[in-house]
């Protein structure tokens, strides 16, 4: 199979091709290795994968350079993960997301159509279901009232493609994600940056410490990926990849200083603007269609998270 992956850098992308590339996927990675965090941290995680890709730098905004890579050859299906991330960034850049987020996918979309690609995967995320929605967040909710501008930029994502399908027929599997976290996961995050603090013995601030995610391990995130890859059909189908099991905050850092053998110092803050109080997936729809059973508990990922973690430079 031939594939075109955008944001092939970042920590989902790099675990997905490698997946790929290791049952003999054909992969074309794009990346503009945008400067959100080191780009030093990309180049690692694209190190297993030097020559056994083919990696072109640059934007999905220029169309112009996503029309030769179109023109490079066909691609039986297109994964389109490269995006700006994060929801409290969002809140200070607002544009920006929306150009990033809504333009870089409509242009890949049409270019995608033009070529004849017949199949679209779309990396949205937990955060187009707000603060309004019922638990568990089943994929026929409204998700209509999001609460930051990342969200609302990937709930625009999502319609923008289903537009695409409707008048083209381009076949699409919009993947909403919860809360990934694991080897390579982004500096910032909350598994990331947890860890890091207690391991330097800083001291943590909880922000909202009532809140609850549902935390979700790459390798899980990566097949059910997979599945929606290699789903064959001419559908547009919403799905959800969490674990189905919403863990607090004291419990995920509890978890974190168990792992890393410390103990954790913390103190509490108010809730963060942006910031949902809850995220729980339904997965009755992504078991029915792609077969996506999650296996990785919290602790057992966790304490994968931290070995992986002690392995890096410091910089990491």
């Amino acid at each position: 199979m031939r594939v075109l992956l955008t944001g092939i850098a970042g920590f989902i992308g790099s675990h997905l091709a490698e997946r790929m590339v290791a049952r003999g996927d054909d992969v074309v990675g794009i990346d503009n290795f945008d400067g959100f965090y080191d780009r030093r941290v990309k180049e690692r995680n694209l190190a297993a994968l030097r020559g056994k890709v083919e990696l072109r730098e640059g934007d999905i905004l220029d169309a112009e350079l996503m029309g030769q890579v179109f023109a490079g050859g066909r691609f039986d299906v297109v994964v389109h993960l490269a995006a700006l991330a994060g929801v409290r960034p969002s809140l200070k850049s607002p544009a920006r997301y929306q150009k990033v987020n809504v333009e870089g996918t409509t242009i890949l979309a049409d270019l995608a159509i033009r070529a004849g690609v017949p199949r679209m995967v779309f990396a949205s995320s937990s955060s187009v279901y707000g603060d309004s929605t019922p638990v568990p967040f089943r994929e026929d909710d409204r998700a209509d009232v999001p609460v930051s501008p990342y969200g609302a930029s990937k709930r625009a994502g999502e319609l923008v493609l289903r537009a695409m399908h409707g008048v083209h027929g381009l076949a699409v599997s919009s993947l909403r994600f919860f809360t990934v976290y694991g080897p390579r996961q982004r500096p910032e995050m909350a598994v990331h940056a947890f860890t890091r603090a207690i391991e330097r013995g800083e001291t943590i601030t909880l922000f909202g410490s009532g809140t609850s995610r549902d935390y979700t391990y790459i390798d899980d995130i990566v097949a059910g990926t997979l599945a929606a890859v290699d789903k064959r059909d001419e559908t547009f189908g919403i799905y959800n990849l969490g674990n189905s099991h919403a863990v607090a905050l004291p419990e995920l850092v509890g978890a974190i200083a168990r792992a890393l053998g410390r103990e954790a110092k913390t103190v509490a803050g108010p809730q963060q603007p942006g910031d949902v109080q809850q995220t729980f997936a339904s997965l009755e729809r992504a078991e029915r269609d792609l077969g996506y059973r999650p296996t990785v508990r919290i602790e057992d990922g966790v304490a994968r998270f931290v070995e992986w973690y002690r392995a890096q430079p410091q910089d990491g």
